[in-house]
């Protein structure tokens, strides 16, 4: 497993590979003016084709609309060029709005990154 510094221009942003797979660690307050420091660095590695990527949100104090917004960005991105997504979410406020806003059925949550990381292809968010 190899680790790379937090990308220039934001806190809220670890990136790293683990196990053939991106791992973008988000941190802290994941709100607007979070997004827009993490929009450049999340389409920079949503756009490669077939990217095999993992967003664990299990660093997160707060996730709002913005969030929620990123996440069907990367969404969407990723499997427009054939790749998969994975999600990593335990904080029990954020997997209800995951849940209200049927989020969760495109992008089932794992409870750890382990999980995510082992999780099988055929059901790594490419519904």
């Amino acid at each position: 497993m190899s680790s790379d510094p937090t990308p220039p221009g934001t806190g809220h942003l670890r990136v790293r590979e683990d196990r053939g797979r991106t791992v973008l660690e988000l941190h802290g307050e994941i709100d607007i003016a979070a997004a827009v420091e993490i929009i450049p660095h999340l389409d920079a590695l949503t756009g490669r084709p077939g990217a095999r990527i993992v967003i664990d949100l299990r660093h997160i104090e707060f996730f709002d609309c913005s969030g929620l917004r990123l996440l069907h960005r990367a969404r969407h991105r990723v499997l427009d060029r054939g790749g998969e997504l994975r999600l990593v979410c335990t904080h029990p406020l954020t997997l209800r709005v995951l849940r209200v806003t049927g989020l969760s059925r495109l992008l089932p949550p794992s409870p750890s990154l382990d999980a995510a990381l082992e999780q099988p292809e055929a059901t790594s968010g490419t519904l």
